[in-house]
C-alpha cells in the first residue's frame, strides 16, 4: 500500500449486482480496505434482469452503509469490466468465494478477465464463516417467505426490504379492490 503522496495507489473494484447488498458483501468489502488504499464497489447495470432494487436504490444503500469510510467508493457500470477497470485505474478485482461451488464460475471469469487485460489481477477473498451459505438470491428468497434476515444483511438494507415489502403489498392490496 502506498501512502506516500505522489505514489501510486492500489486501487481494486469490487463488481456484482448487490440486490440486496449482504453482510457477506460487506464482510468482503472491509477485507479487500485491508488489502487495498481504495475499493470501488461496482454495482452492474443489467438490462437483462429486473431488480428487487433499483440501480440508484443499491447504490444509496451501499454508500449508506460506508458512509465515513473515505477508501470506499461506491459507482456503477455497464460493458465489459476490465474496461471499466482501466478507465478507474484499478489494478485488481476482488471477487468473494463463498464455496468450493463458486470457484469454477470465478476461475473462468479471471481467465477471460486477465486474456482482456494481462495487467489486471484477479484477488479471491472468503467472507468470514458465518456468511458463506448467503448470497443476495437466498436473502430475498428467505425475506418473501417470512423468514428473518437480520444479521445476513446489514440493517439499512433490511429496512429497505421491508419498505419494499410493505409498498408491493400495499400494490396488490389497491389492484384487488378494482
Amino acid at each position: 500500500m502506498s501512502s506516500t503522496p505522489g505514489a501510486s495507489s492500489h486501487v481494486a473494484v469490487f463488481p456484482g449486482s448487490f440486490d440486496p447488498l449482504t453482510s457477506g458483501h460487506v464482510d468482503i468489502i472491509e477485507r479487500g480496505c485491508a488489502i487495498f488504499d481504495r475499493v470501488i464497489v461496482a454495482v452492474l447495470i443489467n438490462q437483462d434482469k429486473t431488480p428487487l432494487f433499483t440501480v440508484q436504490e443499491r447504490v444509496a444503500m451501499i454508500k449508506d452503509v460506508f458512509q465515513g469510510r473515505p477508501n470506499v467508493e461506491v459507482d456503477t457500470f455497464d460493458g465489459l469490466l476490465v474496461e471499466y477497470a482501466r478507465r478507474k485505474r484499478a489494478h485488481a478485482l476482488i471477487r468473494g468465494l463463498r464455496a468450493v461451488s463458486d470457484f469454477e464460475y470465478e476461475f473462468q471469469m479471471a481467465l477471460m478477465n486477465r486474456r482482456l487485460n494481462h495487467d489486471l489481477e484477479t484477488v479471491f477473498l472468503m467472507p468470514a464463516e458465518q456468511f458463506t451459505y448467503t448470497s443476495s438470491r437466498l436473502i430475498k428468497e428467505v425475506f418473501k417467505l417470512g423468514g428473518e434476515v437480520g444479521g445476513l444483511v446489514p440493517s439499512v438494507v433490511e429496512e429497505r426490504l421491508r419498505q419494499k415489502q410493505a409498498t408491493q403489498r400495499d400494490r396488490l392490496a389497491g389492484a384487488r379492490q378494482i
